[in-house]
């Protein structure tokens, strides 16, 4: 049986604009998602995430390249001859059908019997949490129960792959936090293949097995979301996946010497050259630690965020530092907020170089 159930192999697609330029969507992409993998496709507008998707479903025609779906060579068939299927952000349930009704579409299309349909309705209602309400309206369904039927209707075909584009954009918080545990469940009990489309870092580190993070129509880095959170390979990967500290300067053995005379310690082997140093909010502590390095700064701005506070401010050279400290040290908080000076402890461990050579995964 083969490893990779989707690959991609050199995907290209541009699109033109209504000044007669050309945008590139995809530029040459070439990706290989595992048999069982949660996949999340992760960028800002515009990357080419929600293209790739569209492409592997057969609604957005490649210019270039091929699509194999289990071996096989998707490219020129149409949507509905591939073993996949859609759950989309508005849902798409037909208004004027029950929920039953609803789940049980793709299967009275394909001919399946009524005792056979009324058996597998039950059951993937009864696996996204919704028995015994076959027999409501999607207009009597709150956002979350509506994006369960979209669920539901999905898997009921078993498709081998199963693509999600933002389906939880439109949920409150709660409801999407509770949601991303549950689709995540939900994708290792059936056994399918998940390939999700988000513009939330948190949303993507939370769910995946590995993440995509795309811009300008390319795969950035490729990786599982605790790598692509510690050791993004470029600026890019590091400012978009989380908040980041970067230094730019250049290296002189274990340490990075950056423009105004600053030296950030590092523990990732003796080194020269031009790089990069990331040092995200909460890798900072408050206060003096015994072998620490340590970054002196200006007091900007403090803001509670509930479990934490977030540090704003500067060095003496206007570089702007955040860092990140548990609630729990609010005395220590107050006390700094008194005196807008900050002298924050590092741990060398924990800080990551990215060098100008790193490229495009």
């Amino acid at each position: 049986m083969q490893q990779s159930i989707v690959r991609l192999e050199g995907a290209a697609k541009t699109f033109p604009t209504p000044e007669g330029k050309s945008i590139v969507a995809l530029d040459r992409i070439g990706l290989d998602v595992r048999r069982n993998e949660f996949l999340t496709l992760l960028g800002p507008s515009g990357c080419g995430k929600t293209t790739l998707l569209q492409a592997i479903s057969g609604f957005v025609e490649l210019d270039a390249g091929r699509i194999l779906i289990d071996g096989e060579d998707m490219t020129e068939r149409p949507p509905y001859r591939r073993p996949v299927n859609t759950v989309f952000q508005n849902y798409a349930l037909f208004p004027h059908m029950t929920v039953g009704e609803n789940t049980a579409y793709a299967l009275e299309i394909a001919g399946v019997g009524r005792e056979e349909r009324r058996q597998r309705v039950a059951a993937a209602l009864r696996m996204v949490g919704l028995e015994g309400m076959e027999g409501r309206r999607p207009r009597q369904l709150s956002g979350g129960q509506q994006q369960r039927v979209a669920l539901a209707r999905a898997i009921i075909a078993r498709p081998k792959l199963l693509l999600l584009d933002e389906p939880l954009s439109a949920l409150d918080k709660n409801l999407r936090q509770a949601m991303q545990i549950e689709l995540k469940t939900l994708q290792h009990e059936l056994g399918i293949t998940f390939i999700f489309v988000t513009h939330d870092q948190q949303e993507a580190l939370t769910m995946s097995d590995r993440v995509a993070v795309l811009s300008g129509g390319r795969i950035q880095q490729l990786d599982t979301p605790r790598n692509i959170y510690d050791h993004p390979v470029n600026n890019f990967v590091a400012t978009f996946v989380g908040a980041s500290n970067l230094f730019e300067g250049e290296l002189d053995g274990d340490n990075l010497l950056i423009g105004d005379g600053t030296a950030i310690h590092h523990r990732q082997g003796p080194s020269s050259g031009a790089a990069t140093a990331l040092i995200r909010p909460e890798q900072f502590l408050l206060a003096d630690h015994d072998g620490l390095p340590t970054l002196d700064i200006e007091l900007e701005q403090i803001v509670f965020v509930g479990s934490s506070f977030e540090l704003f401010g500067h060095t003496s050279q206007g570089r702007k530092v955040m860092a990140e400290i548990p609630a729990s040290r609010r005395n220590l908080v107050g006390e700094i907020e008194q005196s807008r000076k900050v002298r924050l402890s590092y741990d060398p461990d924990a800080v990551h170089l990215i060098r100008p050579e790193a490229g495009v995964a």
